[in-house]
């Protein structure tokens, strides 16, 4: 179909950045909003007094301020509302265990092939593929076994018109093969089988079972391993391999039957899945995400309504997303552009009651539909975050993926993925998504950015704008598509029926063997069977403040945690303690100045000596058990990260006090005595040989300890969140803005993202990760992530 293509500039189109003006006046004004006092380039000394209130004044006065708010807003309306009992609460999370993972499969799903056609892509092997790897890897025996079963007559007309339904059931037992070909030639790219029925029925019933077991909270997740596929099937039209749309019927019985209001399809088959798209396209109960193979419409299915402008209509307006890929060979990279910048910010706001995938596996490597180069691997880096979701009420539901090499292996990574693995290391160096994807994302983001407003971060540029801001090709120009209208196709006209697919030749098909075998050799599947350690030591508890019993940065503040763990939420038998220990003077001096080690060591009980060194710092209080206690903090990170490095924990939780990310190589500062997080990235770094560290600080406090520590170390990728004001939030100066990214060597390994107003929620956080965080942590590729889990930016 012959396609014009027309670039107009419209006003008020998304750019690709930020107008440049723009950013050079708003660096103006946060230089102007900079403190008289401050240096606005150099590091800030921590012994600098000013008229600012400390830390904890700071926090005392705010907590009153909330409190009188919280007051003066909840006294009207407290006899409207009821009391939440909290011990209930926690006793009843105590005795909620994870649920198990369901699978269902069948091995009827083995009739289903074509009779005339032995090479035909759709083939009983698919299944038998992905049971035979999934049985491989013991994956089956961990998890619930959901019964099939048929759908009814009736769940088959929630999407599908009775004459549909009569077609394929007439051909039920039929002997006549000629008849059976000839019936397929009037659909495009279908075979019809005399089992063809009762196994599209049996696809749809599991798959409406699969989902019924989810939503009733009888299993977490799981994965339907079904065939033939739906998401081409359209209300009366066979299509693509498919009879009955298994998806959209699960869904419309979930709305009908469950009572949800707000489901999620994603759809990563590399063929758009038109019929689905038809079926809610109306509809703002469901949002339907595709990522497809287009090419500016000259791949199949070949539609129209298959590109970034198709987005719903009338109530449903907004919620039908199609992710174009206008070229092949798309790669990891592309796909999780596509996760971060749109799906999901999108759907965390849409915060979906239950999600549906349509796994289709054609986008993987050496699939010869699709031509994509998705690692199979990286399918579990793609389901990963959207466990996260919908309460991880996820459900799978397998579409296409004709490789069977690299359907069956996707496959198993997909279910060890919904069973709690963690996804495993790519085996090759992401690269930075092409300008094709590029395209196709800011093309999405500018068709739905009215109705989301997670996709209203970047401002629209203006005619004014565009006429006088330079160079003009960084602005992004809305593309305009005009499409022939296909001549109406004749009743008479007829689809092949053989031959009609593409045939890879032998060297192509050895050459991706090997490529395929060597990602499953570089792939460790291993991982510590232990899901979560944690420490924690009542030592921690003697460092306090002897005049001031209010002191914010109190011995309750891990105690609270410990008996929320151990007693309230009954967490603890769930995960494996570690030992704790304290740390050396060796390992201190780490990150710290011997000087300054040897002289918090040698505290005494002197309550005049210890309170004139505690005033020479920012924001600090000592006591005689200062030491021990943050030698312990410290130490007892050092052995969660020895464990999780060492393979024995997945991962770890270290409930320690005092904080440590304000502290300083020579002071403490900010409540800080030693920085916790700096000494034991250290140790990872110069006793276990680890070459790439992230540390993740989400505390509403800048870091500038660890920054400072790590600012010319390009083993350590320092990402801070946290509210600036301008320079004017402690700990104050300029630090902590956007601009500093390192020296020297570390130059780029310091991203700050910094709040310049309160109250930022998690929308916010959310734009902050999706956008900055995790697209430069893949880039990164730790070897381990510390978090500076400071929770001071919660409601409250």
């Amino acid at each position: 179909m012959p396609i014009v293509k027309k670039h107009t500039q419209k006003p008020n189109v998304t750019t690709r950045r930020a107008m440049l003006n723009e950013q050079a006046s708003a660096n103006s004004r946060n230089q102007q909003q900079q403190p008289e006092n401050k240096q606005p380039a150099d590091k800030v000394s921590c012994r600098q007094r000013s008229n600012w209130p400390s830390l904890a004044e700071a926090k005392k006065q705010g907590k009153k301020r909330m409190s009188a708010n919280r007051r003066q807003s909840d006294e009207p309306a407290i006899k409207d509302q009821q009391l939440l009992d909290i011990y209930q609460i926690a006793i009843s999370s105590s005795e909620r265990p994870r649920l198990a993972t369901g699978v269902v499969y069948d091995d009827r799903f083995l009739l289903h092939r074509c009779l005339w056609d032995p090479n035909y892509p759709e083939c009983p092997e698919r299944y038998l593929e992905v049971m035979k790897r999934i049985e491989l890897e013991q994956l089956i025996d961990r998890c619930t076994f959901v019964r099939p079963r048929l759908a009814t007559e009736e769940e088959v007309r929630l999407k599908h018109t009775q004459q549909h339904l009569e077609t394929l059931k007439a051909t039920r037992g039929s002997l006549d093969k000629v008849e059976l070909e000839e019936l397929s030639s009037r659909y495009d790219a279908i075979f019809i089988h005399p089992g063809s029925y009762e196994t599209s029925l049996l696809s749809v019933g599991s798959t409406i079972a699969l989902v019924e077991t989810v939503c009733k909270g009888e299993i977490q997740n799981g994965m339907a391993v079904v065939r033939p596929p739906g998401h081409h099937a359209m209300t009366a039209e066979f299509n693509g391999y498919c009879f009955f749309n298994n998806v959209a019927i699960a869904a419309q019985h979930a709305l009908d039957k469950l009572g949800l209001n707000r489901i999620l399809i994603v759809d990563w088959d590399v063929h758009h899945g038109q019929g689905t798209q038809r079926m809610f396209y109306s509809d703002p109960r469901v949002l339907y995400f595709s990522i497809h193979r287009y090419e500016h419409g000259t791949f199949w299915p070949n539609l129209r309504e298959s590109d970034f402008d198709y987005i719903g209509s009338g109530e449903g307006e907004g919620f039908n997303f199609n992710v174009p890929l206008n070229a092949i060979g798309m790669e990891n990279a592309d796909y999780l552009a596509i996760w971060h910048q749109l799906l999901l910010p999108v759907a965390t706001e849409f915060n979906p009651e239950l999600i549906i995938v349509s796994a289709g596996y054609d986008a993987a490597f050496g699939c010869p539909e699709g031509m994509m180069n998705i690692t199979p691997a990286f399918y579990a880096h793609l389901l990963s975050p959207l466990l996260s979701l919908a309460q991880g009420r996820v459900a799978v539901v397998l579409e296409g993926g004709y490789c069977l090499e690299s359907l069956a292996e996707a496959s198993m990574h997909t279910l060890k993925t919904l069973l709690g693995d963690p996804c495993c290391k790519l085996a090759d160096k992401l690269t930075p998504p092409c300008t094709s994807i590029r395209e196709t994302i800011l093309n999405c983001i500018a068709s739905h950015r009215s109705f989301w407003k997670s996709l209203q971060l970047n401002e629209l540029y203006n005619v004014e704008d565009y006429n006088n801001v330079t160079p003009q090709e960084n602005f992004h120009k809305l593309p305009e598509y005009r499409f022939e209208p296909a001549p109406p196709r004749s009743s008479d006209v007829r689809y092949e029926t053989r031959n009609c697919y593409p045939i890879q030749s032998v060297e192509e098909r050895k050459r991706i063997h090997e490529r395929l075998v060597q990602l499953r050799q570089a792939t460790d599947l291993s991982f510590p069977a232990e899901r979560l350690c944690y420490v924690y030591d009542e030592a921690m508890l003697e460092h306090q403040n002897i005049s001031d019993a209010l002191h914010p940065e109190c011995p309750a503040r891990i105690s609270s945690i410990y008996q929320r763990l151990t007693v309230d939420y009954q967490l603890a038998k769930r995960m494996k303690r570690v030992a704790p220990m304290p740390a050396t003077q060796d390992e201190l001096c780490l990150a710290h100045n011997r000087e300054l080690v040897e002289q918090l060591h040698s505290l005494d009980g002197d309550a005049t000596a210890l309170n004139e060194l505690a005033e020479s710092y920012n924001s600090v209080y000592l006591h005689p058990k200062t030491y021990s206690s943050a030698a312990m903090a410290a130490g007892s990170v050092i052995q969660v990260v020895r464990e999780v490095i060492s393979g024995r924990s997945r991962a770890g939780l270290c409930i320690v006090r005092p904080p440590g990310h304000h502290a300083e190589p020579g002071e403490p500062h900010g409540f800080c005595i030693f920085n916790n997080v700096a000494v034991a990235a250290r140790v990872a770094l110069e006793q276990h040989n680890l070459k790439r560290v992230l540390i993740v600080d989400w505390d509403v406090h800048h870091g500038n300890g660890t920054q400072h520590i790590f600012e010319e170390d390009p083993r350590v990728l320092y990402i801070s969140v946290h509210r600036y004001d301008n320079g004017t939030f402690f700990p104050r100066g300029t630090q902590g803005n956007y601009t500093m990214v390192g020296h020297g060597k570390g130059i780029g390994f310091t991203v700050n993202v910094p709040w310049n107003q309160k109250s930022m929620g998690d929308s916010e956080y959310m734009a902050a990760f999706t956008s900055v965080i995790l697209p430069i942590a893949y880039e990164f590729d730790p070897e381990l992530v510390l978090v500076s889990a400071g929770f001071d930016a919660a409601i409250g």
